[in-house]
Formats: structure tokens, sequence, C-alpha cells
């Protein structure tokens, strides 16, 4: 946790956010693997974290804005937990380290809640995640289950966007902590990756530095020679000579703060002349993102260029042509890299995601694209300072892609569909940082992390 003065500040702006009624936040509890004392690792839900700092389950709290008060409900632990669990902090002690006064039993916060609807009062609740969470508000205020996520009070998922999208100073030495672990992770993958290891050797061995220097990883660890597959959480196969290996992975720290990297590099050790080309054409367009990325910037420019600078490359390989530029702006690229350039990272790992993308990543004034590749940029709007975004541009070869392509006749004035069949097999190449906007620009968060080819190559083969 932060100093309470920390919590208690953030409370007090985000009051002035909402007019009136109670803020509602429901924290999170263990969910059961296979029987309920055989828990998934547990994780506090990351707004009851940022306003509270508590990581404990069966927690609620309100900040009822019509009598000026807080509330912390929970209960303390019995002898039978204690027993198993060793001796717990008392709710009230634990309320007192984020500067609330008080606190009620868990079992209060039903009748609470329920009077205060009966009497007209508005509470507003952030759209709910957990089904036992959703349970919880339709029994106790009536909602339909499909009218849940609607229902949601927007006011108070824009005064939380507004709050949590701004980096403060202990946040960043946090990401800069999770950062650090991030590429320790990464090294170790790139160290250990030789012929004839199975993926999940490296998957497991880097989840493993994870947890030993945090809470485990920001997200389950992507690691495939089938890089084309955006999210492959197989790990199954053997590391091939002449292959490349994706791998997408991040830490979080105790304190529910995160990375997320992606490095691409030959399981070989070397590039061939055809991984080098291609990785040469991510690495500018990477690079380029982070030069060009500061405040008043909307972050879809910086993805626009980053993909122009795609299809130029591939443009000059001969697996695109025409006007590059147009072929980018029209979503002719998509073929090679259907994703965004990035998103925003904080205490989740695409961060404030449950709330909403369209909430966390645009405004009423800088909406979506309707163009495929385009559309699945996570953030478009204005870039301030305190942002923390990832930039990762890719390129894959996508089999069932790029047939349904090809058969639609789709793009054939910018795309050679002879030539990039020929690289099918290839797999996919993405090169991923963390940044965080300064006052005129952007620096990249945490220790160096080899991502020129001539870096890669050197570190892999020092043994």
């Amino acid at each position: 946790m932060f100093d309470k003065n920390t919590y208690i500040q953030r409370r007090n702006a985000l009051k002035k956010t909402v007019k009136d009624g109670i803020l509602l936040f429901l924290g999170n509890n263990e969910a059961p693997m296979n029987y309920p004392s055989n828990t998934y690792h547990y994780r506090q839900d990351s707004h009851f974290i940022y306003f509270f700092g508590i990581q404990l389950d069966h927690l609620a709290a309100v900040i009822d804005l019509d009598e000026d008060k807080e509330i912390i409900f929970g209960d303390n632990y019995t002898i039978d937990d204690i027993i198993w669990m060793g001796n717990q902090p008392t709710i009230e002690a634990l309320a007192g380290q984020c500067g609330v006064t008080h606190t009620q039993s868990l079992a209060n916060l039903i009748n609470y809640l329920q009077k205060a609807q009966s009497s007209g009062r508005k509470i507003h609740y952030l759209p709910p995640y957990r089904d036992d969470n959703k349970i919880f508000l339709h029994h106790t205020l009536g909602i339909a289950f499909d009218a849940l996520k609607q229902k949601a009070s927007i006011e108070f998922i824009k005064g939380v966007v507004s709050l949590r999208e701004v980096k403060d100073d202990e946040e960043l030495q946090e990401m800069e902590k999770a950062c650090n672990l991030g590429v320790d992770m990464h090294m170790a993958a790139m160290r250990y990756c030789k012929v004839g290891k199975l993926e999940r050797e490296l998957s497991g061995m880097i989840e493993g530095i994870a947890l030993s220097g945090g809470n485990g990883v920001s997200f389950p660890v992507i690691l495939s020679q089938n890089g084309e597959t955006l999210h492959n959480h197989n790990h199954e196969q053997k590391l091939e000579n002449g292959r490349m290996l994706l791998v997408d992975a991040g830490a979080e720290l105790k304190t529910g703060y995160s990375s997320d990297y992606t490095r691409s590099f030959p399981v070989s050790g070397r590039f061939t002349q055809k991984q080098k080309e291609i990785y040469e054409i991510v690495l500018k367009a990477n690079l380029e993102a982070i030069a060009m990325a500061k405040p008043g910037l909307n972050y879809f420019d910086v993805h626009l260029h980053a993909t122009t600078i795609i299809a130029k490359g591939l443009t000059q390989l001969g697996l695109m042509k025409g006007n590059a530029e147009e072929a980018a702006k029209v979503g002719a690229h998509a073929l090679f890299m259907p994703h965004g350039l990035g998103h925003m990272l904080g205490l989740d790992v695409h961060d404030m995601e449950d709330l909403g993308e369209n909430y966390v990543g645009y405004t009423e004034y800088i909406q979506r694209s309707s163009i495929f590749g385009h559309g699945s940029l996570r953030c478009g709007k204005t870039l301030k300072k305190g942002f923390v975004l990832t930039v990762e541009p890719g390129i894959y070869f996508i089999p069932q892609l790029i047939s349904i392509w090809e058969k639609e006749n789709k793009f054939v004035e910018y795309i050679n569909y002879d030539k990039v069949k020929s690289y099918i097999g290839f797999g996919g190449i993405r090169i991923e940082d963390d940044i965080v906007i300064t006052d005129t620009a952007c620096r990249v968060i945490g220790r160096p992390l080899p991502k020129k080819v001539t870096e890669i190559e050197s570190l892999m083969n020092l043994s």
C-alpha cells in the first residue's frame, strides 16, 4: 500500500466527479478452481486497489456523497480462520491504513444499499465482471442480469477513468519495478532459448521469475513459434531451427502494477535474411512511434504512422504495392497487422478495460475507426502527460486471413498475394515496449531490453 494520504486524495478527487448518491465498490472474492477451498491465485479488483489499497477478499466499500461518509464493509477473521491462515489485521486496522474511519459488517451492506435505494437515492456502480458480484447486484438492487452493464454509472466510469489514466510519481515508481521485472523475464527467455527445448520450458521459467519477484504474470504468457496467432497460449511445440519465437509477457507487482513486453527472436540465435527483413520493418515502426508520441497528439495518429511504415516496408519487399500511405489509410496493411498499436497500462495490463474500451481509449470527439485493423486500436485519444501506453507494432502471416482476402479480391491494388503466400509458415513478429508520456515527449519505462538485431544475436550467443 501507499501512504494513506494517497488514497484519501484519490477518493476526494473522485467525489468531485459525481454529483450525488452512493459510489459502490465491490472487491473481488476468492474463486474456486475445482472445489471451494482450492482457489485460483487471488487478485483484488483494481478499482478497489486504487481507491482503498486493501488486497483482501470479501470486502466492499461505499463513498456516500450525500452524507459525506466513507465505509468499508467486511468481517474480522475468526479463530477458525486464524488457525489455518495465521493472525490477521482487523477490518478497522485495514481501514485506518487507507484513511477510512467507518467500518461495518459485510452483512450490513445489503440493508444499507436497499434503504438508500428505497429512499430514491442513486447507487452508482461500475460494470461488474465477476459472476458473484453480478449476482449480488441482481439480488440487492433488483437489476436484471442482462441490464447490469447497461445500468452501470457513466458518471462513475468517467470519474474513475479521469483519475486512473494519469499516473503519478508513486505509480510510475511501481511501474518502473514491474517493467524491470518484465525485462528479466524476456532476457531469460532469450538466453535459454535453444533448439530442442519445449516452449513450455521457457514459458514456465519466465512465469517463475514473475512469481519470484512479484505477484506473478500480468496476463497468461504468450510464447509460441506460431506467432501469427496473436494471443497464442499453447506452449507444447519443440523449438526448431529456422523458426521465430514470439514472447509476449509481463509481470505484476504485489501492489498490482503491471508491465507488458513483446520480443521476437530466432530460435537458432541468428536471423536469416528473410527474418531480418521483416523484423527491421517492425523495429522501425516501433522506434518511430516511440519517437513520435508526445502530449497533445492523438494516439491514433501514432498508430497510423506505424502502420504506414509497415506498408512502406512491405512494399519495398514486394509483398505490397502501390501508394503505401494510401494503403495504410484504407486498411490494406491489416492483412499483416490486424491489431492496434497499443493500449493503456497500469493496475491492469489493459488498463481499466472492464469499464469499456471506448470510455478508456476514446472520447465523444475522438471515435473508434470502423476500418478493420484501425478499429482494433484500444486507445486513440489525445495523449496527456502521465499516460502509460504500450507500443507494439507487428507483422504476421495468417494463412486463413490471407486465403479469405485473396478469394474476396480484397485490396488487390495494394497486395501481391502470390508473394505473400510464399511467407505462409513464417509466423509473426511483434516488438512491444511500455512508454510514459512526459512534458514534451515520452520515455520508455524500465531498463533497456535488447531489440536491435545485433543486440539480440549477441545476447543469445553468449554461451
